[in-house]
């Protein structure tokens, strides 16, 4: 979220790849460029600070030079279930640095988002039966990016099994229900943004509350700068089957509690 959480992350994620040993790292950058999507520059610099893949959401293509670039950089995903004729893909199949195939997929949600999106639930479908969780590929990530935790909760269970980690993005907010559901698929609500919590999910306080007391808007929403708490979730899985053996929600920094594997 704005140059907080893009600094988080610059800053941070060499040392966890190191300390956790992590394979592979994907991060929700659809905020990263000014809280309203992600720039090529910015995606080239979270990119060269480590991430294996950056997904996007339903502000996709806010910066224009996005609609060029997605189909240039194959590390970047917008959701599947985007507008028809959208550049770029919604889902990808990678190869971590020990050669092991790891998919990964995006679906937008429907519940209160803005506008009518295609039908997650069938895109994601679609996308599980072309690539079979401990066959085709050793892990397979979710990223269910929408408004409602009951959505989300729901994609979780449809995948259960048959994806290694779904996890939510778009809210912001971590949320405390980290867990594995019971046919093995690791699952947590929200992962959070990488941005200053000492705002309101991640632009400086004074414009939203002036239009939550007044109905009025007076400025633009600014991201907030103070010092980030990075987010998100650590999973690990088995080799064989895909599915997860442990998953840690991740916060570091900043003003939130901290929580690491």
């Amino acid at each position: 979220m704005g140059r907080s959480g893009r600094r988080a992350v610059s800053e941070r994620l060499a040392g966890l790849r190191a300390a956790w040993g992590l394979d592979f790292v994907v991060v929700n950058g659809e905020n990263a460029s000014n809280g309203m999507g992600l720039s090529e520059e910015h995606a080239k610099a979270l990119l060269d600070a480590g991430v294996d893949c950056l997904t996007l959401g339903d502000h996709a293509f806010d910066q224009k030079d996005m609609l060029q670039f997605i189909g240039r950089e194959p590390r970047i995903l917008r959701p599947i279930n985007f507008a028809k004729g959208a550049p770029g893909a919604g889902a990808r199949v990678f190869q971590d640095g020990r050669g092991r195939k790891i998919l990964v997929a995006q679906v937008l949600g429907q519940v209160f988002m803005k506008r009518a999106f295609e039908d997650p639930f069938g895109q994601i479908e679609t996308v599980l039966k072309t690539h079979v969780l401990g066959g085709a590929v050793q892990a397979a990530i979710v990223d269910v990016h929408c408004e409602a935790t009951s959505e989300k909760m729901a994609m979780g269970h449809y995948c259960d099994g048959r994806a290694s980690l779904v996890v939510g993005t778009h809210t912001h907010v971590p949320t405390g229900d980290a867990q594995i559901l019971p046919k093995g698929t690791a699952y947590l609500t929200d992962a959070g943004m990488c941005g200053d919590y000492l705002s309101v999910i991640g632009m400086e306080k004074a414009e939203p509350m002036r239009r939550f007391v007044t109905g009025m808007s007076k400025s633009r929403f600014t991201p907030a700068t103070e010092e980030a708490t990075l987010s998100g979730v650590y999973v690990e899985t088995d080799d064989r089957t895909g599915k997860a053996l442990k998953v840690t929600p991740v916060r570091i920094g900043g003003r939130l509690q901290e929580s690491a594997p």
